[in-house]
């Protein structure tokens, strides 16, 4: 799996303290490249974000952000600057790795949350890119490893084809980042990341899965779940590979792909749920679900079915959602009935049963 953590912080800082500590000697008075402030002023934005994230963190801040922000002493100069990146990076790294399970802060992209790991896929973010834009403006070179834009890339940019090769990895988070073309793509004027969603489902928490974590279930992992005996289960794997070739193909659509199904009260993961993309022509999107053998009987995916369907129906675009299920499987049947779902003449020698707003 693409991992994304304490480690990853921790290499991102290294590399922008390597990178800055070669311009020390240079006027960091002027603008950083593409940005309204100096080199010194994004120096400062970058330690801001990465000690604020830590703070969203630590302090579970749950609608807005923690009131504080950080700034360099008057007369701090370049080696200041980064002594106090390496610093902030430092705590945020270990805020990432002490945070429990389900614990998530609050961000405004794109539902009001995001978890630890997200947390660290913004930090390495800032930490890589600002690093960029300075060391534009100062004449430095600036390219980081390539698996750490590709952790990146996958975490937080599900919507962007990823690259093919090692080496275009560091194009393709500055190009999904607005800062260069990218032969082939078009220009990004606008952009942002993307935390992966948490959907609470009475005694269940969906949540979405990111390409990397679909991409470690897919080869047999555990997308970084701590799953109940059994799973994940043969569908919940099978969804994760649909996932995982739609982001290689660049058609995965955040928001329209899978979730795990994890229990509230103990983080324990019980199944898989989402869709097979995104609305068709007619606003029609397919769902499908599974849960592992020990945790079948007991309601809940039609918990979690109600409470995805809810979260999807109102969306622009779409008309009605649809289960298709086998004649035989008559407990998936009930889930989809629970939920609120109507059954309507067979598709393909399969039960259709739709739900609409």
């Amino acid at each position: 799996m693409l991992s994304m953590g304490g480690d990853q912080l921790e290499e991102a800082a290294a590399h922008a303290a390597k990178v800055l500590r070669t311009a020390v000697g240079r006027d960091w008075s002027v603008k950083a490249a593409g940005l309204d402030g100096t080199c010194l002023k994004t120096a400062e934005h970058v330690a801001g974000c990465l000690v604020a994230y830590a703070g969203q963190l630590t302090g579970r801040a749950t609608d807005t952000w923690v009131p504080f922000e950080i700034a360099f002493d008057e007369g701090s100069g370049p080696e200041d600057a980064i002594s106090v990146i390496e610093s902030t990076a430092g705590l945020l790294s270990a805020v990432v790795r002490t945070t429990p399970p389900g614990v998530r802060g609050y961000h405004p992209y794109p539902s009001g949350s995001a978890d630890a790991v997200g947390f660290a896929a913004m930090g390495v973010a800032e930490l890589l890119l600002h690093t960029y834009d300075i060391a534009q403006a100062l004449g430095v070179g600036a390219e980081p490893p390539a698996a750490l834009c590709e952790a990146v890339l996958a975490r937080i940019f599900p919507e962007v084809t990823p690259a093919r090769t090692p080496e275009d990895q560091w194009a393709t988070l500055l190009w999904a980042t607005g800062r260069v073309a990218l032969a082939g793509r078009p220009k990004v004027d606008s952009w942002r990341w993307h935390n992966a969603l948490w959907v609470p489902a009475g005694r269940i928490v969906l949540r979405e899965v990111s390409p990397a974590a679909a991409a470690d279930l897919a080869a047999g992992g555990t997308g970084g779940f701590t799953w109940i005996e059994g799973g994940p289960y043969e569908g919940t794997r099978r969804a994760a590979e649909m996932v995982t070739k739609a982001y290689t193909s660049g058609v995965h659509r955040p928001e329209w792909g899978m979730f795990v199904l994890v229990r509230a009260e103990d983080e324990i993961a019980v199944g898989g749920m989402g869709f097979h993309g995104p609305p068709d022509e007619e606003g029609v999107a397919e769902v499908g679900y599974d849960l592992a053998p020990a945790a079948r009987g007991r309601g809940y995916a039609s918990e979690a079915l109600a409470s995805l369907s809810a979260l999807a129906l109102p969306r622009p675009g779409v008309s009605a959602l649809l289960a298709l299920i086998e004649p035989e499987n008559t407990p998936s049947q009930a889930v989809a009935t629970r939920a609120g779902y109507t059954r309507t003449p067979d598709r393909e020698n399969l039960h259709a049963y739709l739900r609409k707003p």
